[in-house]
């Protein structure tokens, strides 16, 4: 199984991008890795290894570059031919922590979508108290969702859980204002309609202030929606541990209560960190592309490198091909 990797892509490229693909040719010996991105800026940190394979780029997508002119102009960028690769067979599998918009661009664009998926879907597995997660989507790929978006999220979603994440008979929650059935907007009304016939566990709307008890193992949502209620979440926990910091800083006394529970609180830290999932996967493309973090370290690139292996491994694009084709032909 080859991964394509864009070695270039995110905060801290292309150290901690080379030194997760390092740390999952280790983890995992069925794997084949192709990085892409400047040779000359990657060497310092590459260390010789059957199973990978450097493809120099001379191009590379900034941050700031507006996606899809990049995706179109920039043919020689890492994340371009990542996903070229991918489109021609090269590769089972992408991961970048680069530009988020972009890399949709160029999961739609050149990786292409899956015939009969209205719209692709980012899905970050995020954190539970208990430690279990689920799975979330869309959490921004598309601002606006029509009622069969939705619908089709939720399929999505629900093979992912299984397949990958082990869950039998995932749970799908609808995101609303409320739990009950007529509770929402148009939109959420509409969908809670198709959901109900849809070939999934749905248990109903689920209200935001439950998803961290784990009231569900896949929540819907529209994009807009999706990606405020992970920023809300990122900034909460941010500010959690900052004034948890604030606090133990506060005396002598609270000093060595820190110190006391110092590895507690690093164990906390990390239970709330959902790049220990993996990335955000991009559903509905015929391949799976798997968007990391923009600050990930090594660690979140070895987890995103290990939910692509696993969604090849159990065809996760292959099974949501086969129950949309079948939902298509009723």
């Amino acid at each position: 199984m080859i991964i394509a990797v864009d070695g270039m892509g995110g905060d801290h490229a292309p150290k901690e991008i080379i030194d997760g693909v390092i740390e999952s040719l280790h983890a995992f010996e069925d794997i084949h890795i192709h990085i892409y991105g400047d040779e000359s800026q990657m060497a310092p940190y590459i260390k010789h290894h059957d199973r990978l394979k450097v493809i120099h780029c001379s191009e590379m997508i900034e941050p700031d570059d507006e996606p899809v002119r990049a995706i179109r102009r920039k043919k020689d960028a890492s994340m371009v031919r990542m996903a070229q690769a991918v489109k021609d067979g090269e590769a089972a599998a992408c991961v970048s922590a680069g530009n988020t918009g972009a890399l949709m661009a160029a999961g739609l664009f050149v990786v292409g979508r899956i015939e009969g998926i209205e719209r692709p879907a980012l899905a970050p597995t995020l954190p539970t108290i208990d430690g279990s997660g689920f799975v979330m989507l869309d959490l921004g790929a598309n601002a606006d969702a029509k009622p069969s978006h939705l619908s089709q999220y939720a399929v999505m979603g629900s093979i992912y859980a299984e397949k990958v994440r082990g869950i039998e008979q995932p749970r799908v929650g609808l995101l609303n204002i409320g739990t009950e059935e007529g509770k929402g907007n148009e939109l959420t009304k509409a969908a809670f309609q198709l959901l109900t016939d849809a070939p999934i566990n749905f248990i109903g709307n689920v209200e935001s202030r439950d998803l961290l008890n784990g009231i569900a193992d896949v929540v819907i949502t529209d994009g807009f929606t999706g990606n405020m209620v992970l920023k809300t979440i990122e900034g909460t926990a941010s500010a959690f541990f900052v004034m948890l910091k604030e606090v133990f800083n506060a005396s002598l006394k609270s000093k060595v209560s820190a110190g006391l529970v110092k590895n507690d609180l690093k164990g906390l830290k990390s239970k709330m960190d959902y790049t220990e999932y993996g990335g955000a996967g991009l559903f509905g493309l015929n391949s799976p592309v798997i968007k990391a973090h923009g600050s990930s370290n090594a660690n979140a690139i070895l987890n995103a490198i290990r939910q692509a292996r696993t969604m090849v491994e159990f065809d996760v694009c292959g099974t949501i091909r086969e129950v949309v084709g079948k939902a298509e032909t009723k």
